[in-house]
């Protein structure tokens, strides 16, 4: 396999399964729909696939071939064949025409064959054209064609952007492709109900037809396979021949029309932009509208306090030459009038750092719906020889725009900017358009929310990277070293695109009004909050985590010391493969895990295993904990202090999680182990300044609380009405005894169960944490679910809902898509399905924190009464002065219980203390 589609010496004749890609299209996109809402999804995946393909192979020959209705000649061979495959989707069944009725007015040459399939017509086209000498591409992702890979035949697929020619094949599959008609014959295919043999999965096929070199010559030597699977092989003998007849790809079936018909055609823009309108596709509508007539920007309602959603513009540049470099002061004031004048404006920085604070605007680009793009740099290679404007001068002109609140703009991950233009002296302000955010509200899971990966999904087109211009490693350039020849390009396509992006992503946002409440009421507020928190960073105590480095040190060697004294020879604990010979080869313990290899797993919870046969695996357990500990916090922390500020400076995204919770980095303050007695020392080190506290405030058990909101279960919320202690009334519920009879152990087994079942633990997991029989444990569950029908009951709706639609959501509306929640890998689907259960769960207590922090970085950072510093999970961190305790206690309290109204009261624990560790 390659990373990569080389072009050819000759161009290829291009097949595309288009069966395929509609499938695929399908399941992969989320369920996007047209004005007036029918489904267009596989509309949207296999256009924009084909005219990738057409765009950077620009191919003379191709066809798409899609299967024709009714049966094929192999359901006469075989009535069973395809028997048990379930009707197409309505949805998907319904965007069938409107795919073939695109792909012709493209240009496209589209084939589509009553009698045999898309697969044996391509089989056909491919024999002719390799009779012709011509080299041929086949884009499909179904394993099948790799029967036809020979000489001059490669296979393409354009998901993951490899080929795959014969050497691929024999790699990927271990056989060669004159052998992968016999192999699949073997291994059978579950989805076509073509039986193979029972039992002989692909490697035993693989062998098979490396030891004997055919399945006629296996057949012939049945005889000698010994065990179960070769009486399974010698049943299946019979059978085989047609099943190798059903697998296999005709090259010879009489088409209605030759190589010849093939040639692309030009592109029947009027039609192309009416099926454009039709169904939604907007950015293809322009591409060809712009074709026929030219470009004319659409309406943007007047400004406003709180303007309605911007229509979409009309801003269609790909050509670089006509990015404006603004050099003169007359250029910059016509700029700066556009922009003041226009309805919404995409505005982005150029940097010569990250660095939070030491980050200085080294020029910026602008997007005016109309006017086009352009790249004002301050600082660049040639300033010393050729005129251009102050970066002063600029910005001070761009502060007005920036900071009216009536002024809306468009902006790429607009937190960094707005730490960049902060120090500059600047608040970014209005309504701001985040389409980093907005395609991550529409859908976390689709793809990365970075500018290239969407400009790639939603656009189809690809942007210049910061690599290409600026290089990698050492030999990387600074931004203020690029010439103006690249660095205009970059820069203004930024602007351009970003424009782009929020014409594509908004209209798709304000069609699904809970969506867009969530990016309007949740996400985008909260921007401002998180460049608060971030500047203001948190005190770390460099000395007090030396001391427990000089610690955890000793303890790490003596762990050493008697791991290896009770193996009898030194290894490195930190070495997968000593470990491994170690605990199989030598001391023999039971494999209880692989890793996908086939080789003995040496991972945390294969270890975890081992703890009662020797005691060896918790030693090294131990070890990598400390020594985890010691590499990521306590060497790591010191080294992010900041020179300017002293505080160390965690980064909090917003657009990573599935489920909408924040995570950190640089470094990642979400996983510091609050389990163990040395991760909660840590947070010792986190300090207040001098006459400060620190103040935690953290939700009590808040997913076991929306768990009760969410299910309307009666009993689980008339305990936390109550005020119960929900672990003890669950524990009295499943145990059937008084609260007051209830153990300690029986406590803790209905902890295991509360928390287990919101992440869908089953009996053998529950079984395992409480050290109790699977049967014991299944128990518990059956009991729980006797005492608590509502959870049952929400828990399967949460499954039928996810299967049905594909996503479920939060108390806000927050959509969480589960894209293998219709997978035919059974642990796949099984995990889709847990995530469909706790997802809304973890979604809410995400929306109800970010809820908290908007409200009170208005009641308390905005007025400067305290700062917050840090959020992690269900818990936020304030440094406040030791004399506004008494006033800002109560204020975080009513804020984080007023975040949300559910059915049961959210409970707020608070804590204070000179350090974190003491808050708590």
């Amino acid at each position: 396999m390659t990373d990569s589609l080389p072009a050819a010496d000759v161009a290829p004749l291009i097949l595309v399964d288009g069966s395929s890609f509609l499938f695929r299209a399908f399941h992969a996109l989320p369920p996007l729909t047209a004005p007036d809402g029918r489904p267009t999804g596989a509309i949207h995946g296999v256009i924009n696939m084909l005219l990738r393909l057409r765009r950077e192979q620009q191919p003379t020959r191709m066809a798409v071939v899609f299967d024709a209705k009714g049966p094929t000649f192999r359901e006469t061979l075989y009535p069973a064949y395809k028997a048990n495959r379930p009707p197409l989707p309505d949805d998907l069944r319904v965007q069938i025409e409107p795919v073939h009725a695109l792909v012709r007015a493209l240009g496209f040459p589209l084939l589509c064959e009553a009698g045999v399939e898309a697969d044996d017509v391509i089989g056909t086209l491919m024999a002719q054209a390799r009779a012709r000498g011509w080299p041929v591409w086949v884009a499909t992702a179904d394993k099948d064609f790799a029967q036809l890979v020979t000489d001059g035949v490669t296979l393409v697929n354009t998901m993951s952007n490899t080929m795959l020619d014969a050497a691929g094949v024999k790699e990927k599959y271990g056989v060669r492709p004159d052998q992968f008609i016999d192999y699949l014959t073997l291994v059978g295919d579950a989805v076509d109900n073509v039986p193979g043999v029972p039992g002989c999965g692909p490697k035993t096929a693989a062998k098979w037809l490396n030891q004997w070199g055919s399945l006629d010559a296996l057949l012939a030597h049945a005889a000698e396979i010994p065990g179960k699977i070769g009486e399974s092989l010698r049943a299946a003998q019979a059978f085989l021949p047609l099943g190798r007849d059903l697998v296999t790809i005709r090259t010879d079936c009489a088409l209605p029309v030759g190589l010849d018909a093939l040639q692309l055609q030009a592109p029947d823009a009027t039609a192309v932009t009416a099926l454009a309108t039709e169904f939604g596709l907007n950015t293809l509508r322009r591409q060809f509208a712009e074709a026929e007539t030219p470009a004319v920007p659409a309406g943007h309602p007047p400004r406003a306090a709180e303007p309605s959603p911007p229509a979409q513009g009309a801003l269609a540049l790909s050509d670089p030459a006509q990015y404006t470099t603004v050099l003169t002061e007359a250029a910059w004031q016509s700029w700066r009038e556009a922009l003041e004048q226009a309805p919404i404006a995409a505005f982005d920085t150029e940097t010569d750092s990250l660095d939070l604070f030491a980050g200085r605007i080294v020029g910026i680009s602008l997007a005016v719906p109309g006017r086009g793009a352009a790249y004002v740099p301050f600082d660049f290679p040639e300033a010393a020889s050729t005129p251009h404007l102050s970066a002063e001068a600029v910005l001070r002109d761009l502060k007005p725009w920036l900071e009216n609140p009536a002024a809306p703009k468009v902006l790429q991950n607009a937190k960094f900017d707005s730490h960049m233009l902060a120090n500059q002296g600047m608040t970014l302000a209005g309504s701001i358009f985040d389409t980093m955010l907005e395609s991550y509200v529409l859908d976390a899971t689709a793809t990365r929310h970075d500018m290239d990966a969407l400009a790639a999904r939603y656009l189809n087109r690809q942007t210049i990277s910061f690599e290409s211009i600026a290089g990698k490693g050492a030999a990387m350039r600074r931004f203020p070293e690029i010439p103006l020849a690249e660095a205009v390009p970059y820069a203004a396509e930024d602007a351009e695109v970003t424009l782009q992006l929020h014409e594509t992503l908004w209209p798709r946002l304000v069609a699904q009004p809970d969506l867009q409440q969530v990016y309007q009421t949740i996400e985008q507020p909260l921007i401002p909050v998180l460049v608060a928190m971030e500047r203001a960073g948190v005190r770390v105590d460099a000395e007090e985590l030396a001391r427990q480095g000089g610690v955890l040190a000793e303890r790490i060697a003596a762990l050493a010391a008697e791991a290896q004294a009770i193996a009898g020879r030194a290894f490195n604990l930190g070495s997968p493969k000593q470990i491994k010979e170690l605990l199989f080869d030598e001391l023999g313990l039971p494999v209880s895990r692989k890793t996908p290899k086939g080789e003995p797993s040496t991972d945390e919870e294969a270890l975890q295993e081992l703890t009662d046969a020797h005691p060896l695996p918790g030693l090294i357990l131990a070890w990598r904990s400390l020594s985890k500990l010691t590499s990521t916090y306590i060497d790591r922390l010191p080294q992010e202090i900041h020179p300017q500020t002293g505080r160390v400076h965690s980064a909090f995204h917003q657009a990573v999680t599935a489920t909408g919770r924040l995570s950190s980095s640089q470094p990642n303050l979400q996983n510091i182990p609050i389990r163990s007695e040395e991760g909660r020392r840590i947070r010792q080190a986190f300090v207040a300044e001098p006459d400060h506290q620190l103040v935690a405030a953290d939700y009590s058990q808040i997913e076991l609380r929306i768990m009760a909101h969410l299910s309307g279960d009666a009993r689980l919320c008339a305990a936390f009405a109550a005020g119960e202690d929900i672990h003890r009334a669950t524990a009295a519920e499943v145990f059937a005894v008084a609260e007051d009879a209830v153990t300690a152990d029986q406590r803790r087994a209905a902890k295991a169960i509360n928390f287990g079942l919101i992440y869908g633990m089953s009996a053998f997991g529950l079984a395992r944490q409480l050290g109790v029989g699977r049967g014991e444990a299944q128990d518990y569950i059956d009991r729980y679910f006797a005492r608590y029908p509502g959870v049952a009951a929400y828990m399967e709706a949460m499954r039928h809902q996810a299967r049905a639609q594909g996503f479920v959501r939060t108390v806000f509306g927050r959509r969480l898509y589960l894209p293998d929640i219709a997978s035919r890998n059974a642990a796949r689907r099984q995990y889709a399905e847990r995530t469909a259960i706790n997802a809304p769960m973890q979604g809410t207590a995400a929306d109800i924190i970010k809820r908290a922090m908007i409200r009170l970085h208005a009641e308390l950072v905005l007025p400067a009464r305290a700062r917050m510093i840090l959020q992690v999970h269900d818990e936020l961190v304030f440094e406040v002065p030791e004399g506004r305790l008494d006033e800002v206690l109560p204020v975080i309290e009513t804020g984080m219980r007023e975040a949300a109204t559910l059915a049961v009261p959210l409970e707020v624990g608070i804590g204070v203390g000179a350090n974190w560790a003491a808050a708590h």
